[in-house]
């Protein structure tokens, strides 16, 4: 707010035009001819003056138009999400695709400076996940979703009673309560010390996020990765590690493989969150955590690891959430 002190020079002005305009001519004629116009306050160098800094507090960016997005086909789509970080002061550019899937596709993009990183990923979800979301009802059927507004939805029913799921606004809640779930179990884990991205900001149908890579080369995915045979007992402690940080977090990834980790530099991020689950809310989720810890396990297995993966889900469950039968 403006300190009255600083508008005092105002009073020093008449005001800017004489409502003599509201008289009729004929008695506008007979005071005489009408004096010139008082020139207007706003030409005062203190009020120009104040105006300058008014705009230097409130500055406006200019249009969001990365030229990479120029030749997309989803170029309006992608603008709608996008253009919501830019004017937060998250990103400045869009510089490559990293992945690009059937329901959403990873950009990298250059980050502002605010942010002190130098590139982040932003997930933009296609137009074709507000059509179907496929193979999704294990997971929803293990998860508390919630409307815009952040009010419990019951599974099966909306906003205003039951609606039906394959109706267009059933759609749209069902893809944004995805999306929305996604990001803050992103932020639970990470504040929990998980090896997950960074989150920094959620559109409506997009997430951004750390990037992890360089500029030249995005991180690979383990699966493609031929680890040393000295890395492979570590990272698969790690794995398990991350598996019961989840866990403690009242997640459970629920696809978790060596195709959504990625590796860089020796270290492993965990990515594809949108479909964890909360163990609390089905017991039926044990196997999904029986399913990551031996599709994980399938991949380390090849370096000579050994182990039970039926075993160490039993235990983790037992040790977090009781006795399973």
């Amino acid at each position: 707010m403006t300190d009255n002190t600083d508008l005092q020079w105002l009073n020093e002005f008449p005001d800017d035009e004489s409502d003599d305009d509201d008289e009729p001519a004929n008695v506008r004629r007979a005071h005489g001819p009408k004096p010139a116009l008082k020139e207007r306050y706003e030409s005062h160098p203190d009020v120009q003056r104040w105006l300058r800094e008014q705009q230097f507090k409130r500055p406006t960016k200019p249009p969001f138009e990365p030229s990479f997005l120029t030749s997309q086909r989803d170029r309006s789509w992608l603008l709608s999400s996008l253009t919501y970080f830019y004017e937060q002061d998250l990103i400045s550019d869009v510089v490559a695709v990293v992945k690009s899937g059937k329901e959403a596709t990873v950009y990298c993009c250059a980050a502002d400076p605010a942010t002190g990183e130098e590139y982040l990923a932003a997930k933009v979800y296609r137009p074709r996940m507000f059509r179907s979301l496929r193979n999704d009802a294990v997971y929803r059927t293990s998860r508390v979703q919630y409307d815009e507004r952040g009010r419990l939805v019951r599974q099966g029913y909306g906003r205003h009673g039951r609606r039906d799921p394959g109706s267009e606004q059933g759609r749209v809640d069902q893809v944004t309560a995805w999306i929305g779930y996604e990001y803050e179990t992103m932020r639970r884990l990470h504040r929990a010390g998980a090896d997950v991205p960074r989150p920094l900001g959620q559109a409506s149908n997009a997430t951004l996020m750390t990037y992890i890579g360089d500029g030249a080369q995005a991180a690979p995915l383990l699966q493609e990765v031929t680890l040393a045979p000295e890395e492979a007992r570590p990272l698969f402690d790690r794995a398990l590690w991350n598996i019961e940080c989840f866990l403690s977090c009242r997640r459970v990834h629920g696809d978790l493989s060596a195709y959504n980790i990625l590796y860089w530099q020796g270290a492993m991020t965990i990515i594809d969150l949108a479909q964890a689950v909360d163990p609390k809310e089905n017991a039926a989720t044990f196997l999904l955590l029986e399913r990551d810890i031996e599709r994980t396990y399938r991949y380390f297995a090849r370096y000579g690891i050994t182990a039970d993966p039926h075993e160490l889900a039993v235990d983790l469950w037992t040790r977090y959430l009781g006795r399973l039968f």
